[in-house]
């Protein structure tokens, strides 16, 4: 067996870990979670990957790697008005459940997958990209009231990316801890190395947080996430399975979620590190790296708790400058998607900007509203058009 079926595999999930850890720490701290339920989180998170990858490359042998949801985690941390939490861990989780039900509704009933098929991309990545734009920018807000710490992060994010964008954020990451301990700004572990555990969390189901919060969840998962990944496995020239690795990546987020974890959906970054000839020359060799991905997953969940009780220890200002960071990239894409046609810009701008405003209807947050105007517009826009024809 070939090392680099291992190398590509590690890569893959020092990237995808390492890279977005840190958004779903904030996500955690926006839904108000305790230490322990945010490496209950963290763990539970790693456990699916852990169980999923392998058991899809496995079944299909090919290379199939699985991922949490970086966009639903910053889905879910910009429900926090000004870092204050607005909703409660026990109705994320029930929006966590209904995310999960409607994955796996994808899977069994057709019709609801063509449904959902047929939202417009462009309005679908506005909304993505209003949700992401304020991770950025409370990034250079804070590069005003401490910049002695971020900046010098900036400036390694934007060194480094020259080389690789894939490994900047980690560079920042690392850089970030080493700084902050320069400066004497790491505070002391609440624990020391330990090994992880799972806190239950008993989940409530509040109509607004449900369409607030679980609908557009399972809209960024499947647009954002679930789409990109079988385009991934398709450019590398296997035909994704798509009915399979929903149902199981849904089955994984319902029975994750009471230990507070978000979603599971297919990699879309870090699956290309694996589906490529980098991994093996022979496409037909390729799935084993999905075996290898998911024990390196598995060996951070035994150390949630650790990595946890770690970032907790670090300024705020580091996790809020590496989210801000790392969602760079996926907020150019949203952009670029969501401004891409002109018959559907007018809709994806309204979507952007009512998103980003953090309106709030009836207790439905911003995402929801964002996708409902541009939907509107959309429609109105088509009927104006009848009209003139």
């Amino acid at each position: 067996m070939r090392f680099s079926i291992v190398s590509s595999a590690l890569v893959g999930v020092l990237v995808g870990f390492g890279g977005s850890v840190a958004i779903v720490l904030a996500a955690a701290q926006g839904v108000g979670a305790t230490p322990g339920q945010s490496a209950s989180w963290i763990t539970a998170l790693c456990i699916t990957m852990g169980v999923t990858s392998p058991l899809l490359s496995y079944l299909h042998r090919m290379p199939i790697v699985t991922a949490w949801s970086t966009p639903g985690a910053a889905l879910i941390g910009a429900t926090a008005i000004g870092g204050v939490p607005t909703i409660g861990i026990e109705a994320a989780v029930g929006a966590f459940l209904l995310a999960a039900g409607l994955i796996l509704l994808c899977a069994i009933v057709k019709p609801l997958a063509a449904a959902m098929a047929r939202i417009p991309t462009p309005v679908a990545a506005a909304m993505l990209a209003g949700v992401l734009i304020g991770f950025v920018t409370d990034m250079f807000d804070l590069a005003s009231t401490d910049p002695e710490l971020v900046l010098p992060l900036v400036a390694v994010f934007l060194a480094v990316r020259m080389a690789s964008a894939t490994w900047a954020v980690i560079a920042v990451l690392v850089t970030g801890i080493i700084w902050a301990a320069f400066l004497g700004r790491i505070e002391p572990m609440e624990t020391g190395l330990a090994l992880s555990s799972l806190e239950i969390v008993t989940p409530t189901f509040d109509p607004t947080v449900l369409l607030g919060l679980g609908l557009p969840l399972f809209l960024v998962s499947m647009a954002s996430q679930n789409l990109p990944g079988f385009a991934v496995l398709k450019a590398a020239g296997y035909e994704p399975p798509t009915g399979s690795a929903l149902t199981i990546t849904g089955l994984a987020s319902a029975l994750s979620a009471p230990f507070g974890a978000h979603t599971t959906t297919m990699a879309a970054i870090t699956a290309s590190l694996c589906t490529g000839p980098d991994t093996h020359p022979d496409p037909a060799q390729r799935w084993k790296s999905g075996l290898f991905y998911g024990l390196f997953y598995l060996i951070l969940a035994a150390v949630g708790v650790t990595v946890v009780a770690g970032f907790a220890a670090l300024p705020t200002a580091i996790i809020a400058t590496v989210a801000g960071l790392a969602l760079i990239g996926p907020l150019t894409g949203a952009l670029s998607t969501g401004l891409s046609t002109e018959e559907t810009r007018f809709p994806a701008v309204l979507t952007l900007t009512a998103t980003a405003s953090g309106l709030s209807l009836f207790g439905v947050g911003s995402a929801f509203w964002g996708l409902a105007l541009g939907m509107l517009a959309l429609f109105l826009d088509q009927i104006a058009k009848r009209v003139r024809a």
